[in-house]
């Protein structure tokens, strides 16, 4: 499942790419840093499981808010605004994207039959 937050103010869009993102101000340990002074160091998790995300607060200050409501924890659907302490973002869900990584690239590629030997044709 593909999912990010694009944020209102026209930013760069946040790829959640892992399972659980910790989201927060505190560079080495948040997975996803919003540099506010209004979002807290530790502000709150995503979680991506079973095609669906969720979002749970962590005690922040500011709070977390779906749709302009405060949350501890809810689901987020596509099109849903998730704002951390001011910070609003468009909730941004669907299928995994394919990369062009995945695929071997054509320098890796063998011919397919690069491993067989041949013996050469003697008669005796």
């Amino acid at each position: 499942m593909h999912a990010e937050l694009v944020p209102l103010d026209g930013g760069k869009p946040i790829v959640l790419d892992r399972d659980v993102s910790v989201v927060g101000r505190k560079s080495g340990v948040c997975d996803v840093i919003v540099d506010r002074e209004s979002v807290s160091k530790l502000h709150c998790l995503i979680v991506k499981t079973d095609g669906l995300l969720f979002v749970r607060d962590l005690g922040s200050t500011n709070g977390t808010k779906v749709n302009g409501q405060k949350v501890i924890r809810g689901a987020l659907l596509p099109g849903d605004e998730l704002s951390f302490a001011g910070a609003k973002h468009t909730v941004v869900l669907g299928p995994a994207r394919k990369t062009d990584s995945s695929s071997p690239k054509k320098s890796e590629l063998k011919p397919a039959f690069a491993d067989v030997t041949t013996e050469s044709n003697t008669t005796a």
